[in-house]
């Protein structure tokens, strides 16, 4: 299911909440939706809250998209953390039974579903041993990959750039319509969703790949493809833990959670017992990531500040399969048969030195002419001016849809309403943590939004509070967040948690046992130059 189009939910201990398209809560789920919706369970961490008004919600979201402020003068995050962020968020929402109804599955698979698990289920989906997922391996033990189309080279005058085996997400390229032709080949069609997170599923298919030649000479077949995800899924757990949640979230708090145990979450759970996925978590806390989203992006050689132009928002989501048409205008995502693309034009390939900073982990070769990775914006209460205007591809809305409910804010702030989700203030006051002031939530909002001080959309109250922190979760964000993703790694089948003996290195040998982004992507991609910046600068 697609996390943008999510409006009804199976929360554990009070049954299913339903709301309509607008968000309004509802009595009258669709015929039919009851069992999908019981496969993925909920639950609570805090209290229930109270629905603010609508004018309220509406004058919030056109206040946090009216004005993105400055670039960034928050922690200097490389932008590709924002979309491993959004891959994370799809890995950890994955309805791993999506396809079985009707299939042999379990009572206790049926009202579970999927775990909130951090076990790459949206890349590996039931594994190859499935009937239906096989179609997602080459040779029943590494995941295929697609390959780009030729394209011209924009900046040369008469030069084709040629396929590039690797460099696109696999399609499945058969069907009467383009859109069928151009669907990715994969688990969950969330990570073709824009350019950067599909680029991200594909970094992590090759990942697994490399692993699976490294161990092949010295484990058995039978054993190679469950030997080879345990290794991926441990050392991408590991990247999270000490890489990927360090740069959102305070580091006391990461280190009090892994150290001490949960203090609200879930917190007398048997370990191997499956997660629910705390609606605080889902509908507010995580949404972080939609604030350190930037309008456009260095992508690579052609598509950047001096080049053809750089990469738009607006492209990186007409680039994928899922939201747009891989084609360039006048194709337009709103028509998906227009273009002429059915694979990622060549010249869109990737430079991974654009989104990561390789000078973290010692290879100042690998940084880009600009001399920096693009950096993430802020975290904080302000969403860059094309989120107010999202496309339809990317929640599967009708072409008739409201323009308001076409803005990312208020999408997620209406969303609230209709699971009735805590305040920021009820959160803190449960937490035992000091409250961010009425004044300091109320800054710069409009006079017809002072009420916001007092009874505080949670996902509003997080972000303020991270840009109270210079840009860093903590408090009531920070918590949540942290406790979240303790469990879903203690839950998953494999687990760096309840494996407290894991250490990376089976497969890198680093100054203090470091596995981060940038190891996982030099790995995955032979620490080559070539392979890593295809085009070249």
């Amino acid at each position: 299911m697609k996390r943008h189009v999510r409006y009804n939910y199976y929360v554990v201990g009070e049954g299913l909440l339903y709301c309509d398209s607008k968000g309004q809560p509802t009595t009258d789920p669709t015929p039919g939706d009851v069992p999908q919706i019981r496969k993925f369970r909920f639950s609570r961490m805090g209290p229930k809250g109270t629905a603010v008004d609508k004018t309220i919600v509406s004058g919030l979201a056109k206040a946090m998209t009216d004005s993105p402020g400055p670039d960034s003068s928050g922690p200097a995050i490389p932008a590709g953390f924002t979309y491993l962020g959004q891959f994370i968020d799809h890995d950890l929402t994955m309805d791993r039974t999506a396809k079985a109804l009707g299939s042999n599955v379990t009572i206790e698979e049926l009202l579970q579903g999927r775990s909130p698990a951090l076990d790459l289920d949206c890349m590996y989906g039931r594994g190859p041993a499935d009937a239906d997922d096989s179609k997602f391996y080459s040779d029943g033990i590494r995941i295929k990959m697609g390959t780009t189309a030729p394209s011209p080279d924009l900046l040369n005058a008469g030069v084709t750039l040629g396929p590039r085996d690797g460099y696109d997400l696999p399609r499945v390229g058969q069907g009467s319509l383009k859109v069928e032709r151009r669907a990715a080949l994969i688990p969950d069609h969330r990570n073709d969703e824009n350019l950067i997170v599909a680029q991200t599923h594909l970094a992590m298919i090759r990942f697994h790949n490399r692993v699976v030649d490294k161990i092949a000479p010295a484990t058995p077949s039978a054993d190679l493809f469950e030997k080879a995800r345990e290794l991926v899924v441990k050392h991408y757990q590991w990247m999270i833990r000490t890489d990927f949640l360090p740069r959102l979230i305070d580091q006391a708090i990461i280190d009090d959670v892994f150290t001490n145990g949960r203090k609200f979450f879930e917190k007398d759970a048997t370990p191997e017992n499956m997660p629910t996925m705390p609606i605080e978590f889902s509908v507010a806390a995580y949404r972080l990531g939609h604030s350190m989203i930037r309008e456009q992006y260095n992508w690579n050689r052609v598509f950047r500040t001096g080049g053809a132009a750089p990469a738009s928002l607006g492209l990186l989501f007409q680039f994928s399969g899922t939201s747009g048409t891989l084609s360039p205008p006048p194709s337009t995502p709103n028509d998906r048969e227009s273009g002429s693309f059915e694979q990622l034009p060549s010249n869109w390939t990737v430079d991974f030195r654009r989104l990561y900073n390789f000078t973290e982990v010692g290879r100042a070769d690998l940084t880009p002419p600009e001399g920096a990775p693009n950096l993430a914006m802020m975290t904080d209460t302000q969403l860059v001016d094309p989120l107010k205007a999202l496309p339809l591809g990317s929640f599967g809305g009708p072409s008739s849809t409201p323009p308001e409910e076409l803005n990312l804010a208020f999408r997620n702030l209406i969303r609230a309403n209709m699971v009735e989700l805590a305040s920021g203030q009820q959160m803190a006051a449960m937490m035992g943590v000091a409250p961010v002031t009425a004044a300091k939530l109320t800054q710069g909002l409009p006079a017809a939004l002072k009420s916001v001080g007092t009874q505080t959309p949670l996902w509003y109250y997080i972000l303020r509070e991270a840009e109270l922190n210079g840009g860093k979760l903590t408090g009531v964000g920070g918590r949540i967040v942290a406790e979240t993703f303790h469990r879903a790694m203690e839950g998953s089948a494999h687990s760096i948690v309840r494996d407290a003996s894991f250490r990376p290195t089976a497969l890198v040998n680093n100054p203090g046992n470091r596995f981060n982004m940038t190891d996982l992507l030099l790995f995955a991609f032979e620490g080559r130059a070539d392979l890593l910046n295809p085009l070249g600068d």
